[in-house]
C-alpha cells in the first residue's frame, strides 16, 4: 500500500495542504513546532481513525476552526486505487469513508491500510505503565484480526460492569449478575490472551535480529508476555479474589493488567539502558513490528512513519538502521528529522525516487 497524495485541512497546526508524495521516501524538515510531527500524525488518523498522540478527536481541530478534512488517495500494490475520507466537525462524530460509503463501524476500517509509526513518544514504553504496553500490543494486533477488536470492546465492557457491581455501597452486588460478567471477562479474556501470546512469540526472533544488526550484537535483548492467564483458568483467577476486589472496589486480575517484560542482557531495560540503547530497544521493536504486519493481516507492505528517529543515537546506529529501512523488505517511508545531514545521509544510502518537503508554520515547500 502506498500513499499517492494527501489533502490536509485545518488538522492542528495545518491550515491547508495538497501533497504529492514519492512512492519510496518522504522526508520532511523543519525545527521543532513547525508541523513535521502533524503531518505524520494525519497520515496514522486515517489509517487507525484516531490520532497517535490524543485520545481526544477534538484537538485534532486547528485552533479557531470548527471541523478539519483529510483525504488520502493511495494505491494498493496491484495498482488498485483507495481513497479514504475523514472529517470531524466539533461536538459530532467523525465520519470516515471508503471511496463515497461510510462505515457503519470504525472498526471495519483498521486493517485496511496497514501503518508503523516510529517517535520519540516510544520511550513510554520503557518508562511508561503497563497500559502502554498493552496499548502496543493491541495497535498491531487489531490490524491483523478484525476479531481482536471486538474481543476488546466486549472484555472491557464486562469489565466495566463487574467494576460498577464492585464499587456498589447501598447493597451487596447480585453473584449472580457478578458471575455473569466475569463468565464475559474470562471468555474474551482468554482469546486476547492467545492472540497476545502469539504476536510476542512471532515478534521475538525479528526484533532480536533487528536489535542484533542495529547495535552490531553489542547487546542481547529480550521480551517476556505476562498475564494472570498464565496462573490457570481465567474464571478461577478473577473469582478466587472477588471478596478482595469488592474491598478496594475494582477488578485486580484479568487481561487489562497484562505486562511486557523488557530486558537487556537479562536485566530489566528500563533500569540498565542508556539513551541509545533504549532508542535502540523500541526502533528495532517497532521495525519488527512493521514485518509482523507485512507478513500477516491484509498481506500488503505497511507505510513507515519515523518521526524523529535518529536523536540520541551515534552515528554508526544511524547508518545501521538507514541501511535497515532501505531493504526490499520495507515500502513507502515518512521520516521527520530537525537534521538536514541524517536526511541526505538517507537519501545516499537510499538512491530511489524520493522527495523532501521543508516545513515552516504548517506549510510544506519542496
Amino acid at each position: 500500500m502506498r500513499l499517492k497524495r494527501l489533502s490536509i485541512l485545518n488538522y492542528k497546526n495545518i491550515a491547508q495542504a495538497d501533497l504529492e508524495l514519492s512512492r519510496g521516501i518522504n522526508c520532511f524538515i523543519g525545527q521543532n513546532g513547525e508541523g513535521k510531527t502533524n503531518l505524520l500524525d494525519a497520515i496514522y488518523f486515517l489509517s487507525m481513525c484516531k490520532s497517535a498522540f490524543s485520545s481526544t478527536d477534538s484537538l485534532a481541530v486547528r485552533h479557531g476552526e470548527e471541523f478539519m478534512v483529510l483525504q488520502g488517495f493511495y494505491e494498493h500494490e496491484d495498482g488498485t486505487p483507495e481513497e479514504i475520507y475523514c472529517g470531524l466537525k466539533v461536538g459530532q462524530k467523525k465520519v470516515f469513508r471508503r471511496g463515497k460509503k461510510a462505515y457503519r463501524r470504525l472498526a471495519e476500517h483498521i486493517g485496511l491500510i496497514p501503518l508503523v509509526v516510529v517517535s520519540p513518544n516510544d520511550s513510554e514504553l520503557i518508562s511508561g505503565g503497563s497500559e502502554e504496553r498493552r496499548r502496543f500490543l493491541d495497535i498491531v494486533i487489531s490490524q491483523c484480526e478484525p476479531a481482536y477488536i471486538d474481543a476488546l470492546f466486549r472484555y472491557n465492557k464486562a469489565l466495566q460492569q463487574r467494576n460498577a457491581l464492585l464499587k456498589m455501597e447501598d447493597a451487596e452486588p447480585d453473584p449472580e449478575l457478578l458471575s455473569l460478567w466475569e463468565e464475559a471477562m474470562a471468555r474474551e479474556g482468554e482469546f486476547i490472551y492467545q492472540r497476545r501470546q502469539h504476536y510476542v512469540e512471532q515478534l521475538l526472533p525479528t526484533f532480536q535480529r533487528y536489535y542484533a544488526i542495529i547495535s552490531s550484537g553489542a547487546e542481547e535483548v529480550g521480551l517476556r508476555y505476562t498475564s494472570h492467564c498464565q496462573r490457570g483458568p481465567l474464571l478461577e483467577v478473577i473469582q478466587r479474589d472477588r471478596l478482595r476486589d469488592r474491598a478496594v472496589g475494582y477488578s485486580l486480575h484479568g487481561i487489562h493488567k497484562d505486562d511486557i517484560e523488557m530486558t537487556l542482557g537479562g536485566y530489566p531495560i528500563k533500569r540498565e539502558g542508556s539513551q541509545g540503547q533504549n532508542k535502540s530497544y523500541l526502533i528495532a521493536l517497532k521495525l519488527s513490528q512493521f514485518d509482523f504486519l507485512r507478513r500477516t493481516g491484509s498481506r500488503t507492505t505497511p507505510i513507515l512513519l519515523l518521526d524523529d528517529i535518529f536523536d540520541k543515537l551515534d552515528a554508526h546506529r544511524v547508518e545501521q538502521i538507514v541501511r535497515l529501512v532501505s531493504g526490499e523488505d520495507f515500502g513507502q517511508i515518512f521520516v521527520t528529522d530537525t537534521n538536514r545531514d541524517h536526511l541526505d545521509q538517507i537519501l545516499t544510502l537510499m538512491p530511489g525516487e524520493h522527495r523532501l518537503f521543508h516545513v515552516r508554520g504548517g506549510e510544506f515547500e519542496d
